[in-house]
């Protein structure tokens, strides 16, 4: 017998081995509530199917590696890794043919069995530095001088 938090994990889980593993997009219907509203805007499954198109599409060999999952009533939180080849152009990078790595989070929302919404935090920094967008190795800044008032 499994409760709704199962479910709830079994659709996320889907929805990266499936969709964004395998890029079977024929899912997303199922898994996308056409009520979803992502961090940018994007609405409803076929909102949701131009992100995984726009990853696959730069990074066709892209792999999610699901380290953590964790549910919690309508909630199921994410921290993964993912690595692929870039081979096309992402967003406004251009295509490096360079291997990359990522890692991040994710908190999706669901309702009656469907993905509803999603808050995100990736290592940015660690990509754009992976595109060559930015250096490698930023120097250290010194920490600030504090001063202090006595009275």
């Amino acid at each position: 017998m499994t409760d709704a938090r199962d479910d709830n994990k079994r659709c996320v889980t889907t929805l990266f081995e499936t969709c964004f593993n395998a890029g079977d997009l024929g899912l997303l219907d199922e898994l996308v509530s056409p009520e979803y509203v992502g961090p940018r805007g994007t609405r409803g499954p076929a909102g949701f199917r131009e992100i995984v198109v726009g990853l696959r599409t730069a990074f066709p060999d892209i792999h999610y590696t699901i380290e953590d999952i964790l549910a919690d009533g309508d909630k199921v939180a994410v921290r993964w890794t993912w690595s692929g080849t870039h081979q096309a152009a992402f967003r406004a990078f251009g295509a490096t043919g360079k291997a990359v790595s990522n890692t991040g989070t994710g908190i999706f929302s669901l309702r009656a069995g469907t993905i509803v919404g999603a808050v995100l935090e990736t290592d940015r920094l660690g990509f754009l530095q992976q595109v060559g967008a930015v250096p490698a190795a930023i120097a250290a800044v010194p920490p600030a001088t504090v001063a202090t008032a006595t009275p």
